[in-house]
């Protein structure tokens, strides 16, 4: 394999509006996520943190740190995957989220997974 890719991890997303927890007349969109994280590498790495920035479509930015992933911290082998959901609510029926996962791997080498930007549409907004 060449250089580089002993560190390396996929990300898959799948956004679903919320529209039983969503109150439009109140400004407040709720959104499920889950992500797929996959360690395409060949060296085991444990996710430690995550950075998430959330975009609403007025423009306004929310930042979101903090260790691991659902009060876990999984350890990866090469071809495995993790998967989990989450959510957020917005305050517009539209954003995007990006971000990135800290990860180190076995051997301790830290490392950066980042997080491909994907969008949080109620259904019908966009074309």
């Amino acid at each position: 394999m060449a250089a580089g890719t002993n560190y390396a991890i996929e990300i898959l997303t799948v956004p679903e509006y919320l529209e039983d927890q969503s109150d439009p007349q109140a400004g407040r969109y709720v959104f499920a996520y889950t992500i797929t994280i996959r360690n395409t590498g060949t060296v085991a790495a444990q996710l430690i943190s995550r950075h998430w920035i959330i975009t609403d479509a007025q423009g306004q930015v929310q930042e979101v740190r903090g260790l691991g992933v659902v009060g876990q911290q999984p350890l990866l082998q090469p071809g495995e995957r993790f998967e989990y959901s989450s959510g957020c609510a917005l305050p517009t029926p539209v954003g995007t989220m990006r971000g990135s996962y800290q990860m180190v791997a076995e051997d301790g080498t830290p490392f950066e997974a980042a997080i491909p930007e994907f969008t949080l549409a109620v259904p019908r907004v966009l074309h």
